[in-house]
């Protein structure tokens, strides 16, 4: 055999070859393309059909599903097998089955004790659920082969691909045989990463294809095809036909995944804002005055880029090394300390199926919308946006609730875009006036933001590097970080201290110490209450009473 014929590194790897004599005269993405090629170049000679084995990696559930249902006609298919070409592994997998995929999923589930539920019971879709020991989950679905002519017709694997989104999400991996079956050449466009539709009206058929197009090339950095993008601008217009949640589902996974910032300048550029953000579509072009360098869209779309490399940044693992700009230097030796912190904000949960990470993102796309509904210019010329964050807040949560996002990330989102310029003022104030936050500033801080503190810090600083780009100041930034210690520190380390001191009194108390009834002024003296213990003013529960006493009258007497 030719030596060839063995190379990890050969062009054949991954495909179906025609040898004569030993030597390789046509290949294919299955036997029968193979074949034909060969037989239209030697149609008299009798060739040998090979598949050509490829180095891969994947999960190991694979090999658990083909041990479980090792008589069965079954392909590991879509993102799965693009990871396993790329050397990835994929942590959801897609099985195509001819038939029975609820049962089939059914008794993969009960073979390796996870578990079950019905996905789609018209298209005969299960799935197996597998809880892993860090809490994240892994899906297998199983699908009846997609394309089927007729009830009657079980259909086959090559239609089923055929009826994919992109070629290089329809080739199928047969666990039977362990070889792989792809007739649209998907394999040859992820060596040459490019996205391309498996056919004329993929993307008709499935409007989110375009999301998930640019989902798609961001994250494995592939460029769209030409005549696939002149497809996805000419089907934008269908989007508000889909369902609010499926393309919730795909956004998020945009701002959940890689350059989520390039993904929303390709929306941008292909005309698909105005049917899924629309209210970003005001953005572009409008400008700012100095210390901005850029419109109010290009600035946007620059916070987000920075907002991914300081994430970067700050996650565990991190080598400062590694970097050559001075100002992420600077970030990591001044709040590289929490690291672990950070983690596990982004670790904690809004919502089982998106994260916190993709929450801030999606706030931090519309932390400046409202920006043109608010220009105004003074004498002087110069631009102002006077409450654009709050006003802005109220347009992010109408587009939020809009995708049916749950209540804990509607508020989350809100906080981030309303609180957002309150970083701005301490930096400010710290480098011009050399003062720090006050404790009571640093309660409030809290107070207002909760948990969303910690994406308010962040981004602070992702937006001061897109406000002043390379014009930025060591001095600048240098306050930027002392702030951010300062919010930080007292947020993980100081907690009781000046974030949520310990309860001295409760409601019952007041009403009983101060012969009280209930109403709205035992919130406001349980408030002051804590104010005054996170600014070392109460210590005891004596002091709190006496307190409370000296409050309430001012209360009355106001």
């Amino acid at each position: 055999m030719n030596e060839e014929t063995h190379s990890a590194a050969s062009p054949y790897a991954g495909r179906w070859v025609a040898r004569l004599r030993g030597r390789i005269i046509a290949q294919g993405g299955t036997p029968e393309q193979a074949l034909r090629a060969a037989q239209a170049s030697r149609p008299k000679e009798k060739v040998e059909i090979v598949y050509m084995p490829v180095p891969s990696l994947y999960s190991p559930l694979v090999e658990t599903v083909r041990q479980a249902l090792r008589d069965h006609e079954i392909y590991l298919v879509g993102g799965a097998v693009r990871d396993m070409l790329l050397n990835r592994v994929s942590h959801d997998l897609d099985f195509a089955v001819p038939s029975n995929g609820i049962s089939l999923a059914r008794r993969v589930a009960n073979t390796i004790h996870a578990d079950f539920m019905v996905l789609d019971a018209e298209r005969d879709t299960g799935r197996a659920i597998v809880t892993n020991p860090d809490g994240s989950r892994t899906y297998l679905d199983f699908a009846t082969y997609r394309g089927v002519s007729s009830l009657t017709s079980p259909g086959s694997i090559e239609e089923d691909l055929l009826a994919r989104d992109f070629t290089v999400n329809a080739i199928a991996f047969d666990l039977r045989t362990q070889t792989i079956l792809d007739p649209l050449n998907g394999a040859s466009d992820i060596r040459a990463k490019l996205m391309r539709t498996c056919s004329a009206t993929a993307l008709q058929d499935d409007p989110v294809r375009i999301l998930r197009a640019i989902r798609q090339a961001a994250a494995f950095e592939f460029k769209i095809e030409m005549g696939t993008r002149k497809a996805m601008k000419e089907a934008a217009h269908l989007l508000p036909n889909v369902s609010p949640e499926r393309l919730r589902d795909e956004l998020f996974k945009i701002l959940e995944g890689r350059k989520p910032d390039a993904a929303m300048r390709a929306l941008e550029m292909l005309g698909i804002l105005p049917y899924l953000l629309p209210e970003l579509s005001t953005l572009k072009g409008v400008k700012q005055s100095p210390p901005h360098i850029d419109d109010v869209w290009e600035h946007t779309l620059s916070v987000m880029r920075w907002m991914e490399e300081i994430l970067s940044a700050l996650a565990p693992g991190y080598n400062a090394d590694n970097t050559s700009d001075l100002f992420t230097g600077l970030l990591t030796l001044r709040i590289g300390r929490f690291r672990e912190q950070f983690a596990a904000h982004f670790a904690d949960l809004l919502n089982a199926d998106r994260s916190v990470r993709a929450a801030l993102f999606f706030a931090t796309l519309y932390h400046d919308v409202d920006k043109p509904a608010t220009r105004s210019v003074d004498d002087a010329g110069h631009i102002r946006f006077f409450d654009h964050d709050v006003i802005g807040a109220e347009t992010a949560s109408r587009r939020a609730q809009a995708f049916n996002l749950s209540n804990d990330e509607l508020e989350r989102i809100h906080k981030i875009v309303k609180i957002h310029m309150r970083f701005h003022f301490f930096t400010d104030r710290l480098e011009h006036d050399k003062k720090e936050p006050s404790r009571r500033a640093i309660y409030r801080f809290f107070r207002d933001a909760g948990e969303a503190g910690v994406d308010l810090v962040l981004l602070g600083l992702a937006d001061l590097r897109g406000v002043y780009g390379p014009t930025l100041t060591q001095e600048k930034w240098a306050a930027a970080l002392g702030v951010a210690r300062i919010l930080l520190e007292n947020y993980w380390e100081k907690r009781e201290e000046s974030v949520a001191p310990p309860r001295l009194l409760d409601g019952n108390d007041l009403m009983k110490e101060l012969e009280l009834k209930p109403g709205r002024v035992i919130g406001q003296l349980l408030e002051a209450i804590r104010e005054g213990q996170a600014t070392g003013k109460i210590e005891t529960r004596e002091e709190a009473l006496a307190y409370a006493r000296e409050h309430l009258k001012e209360l009355e007497n106001s």
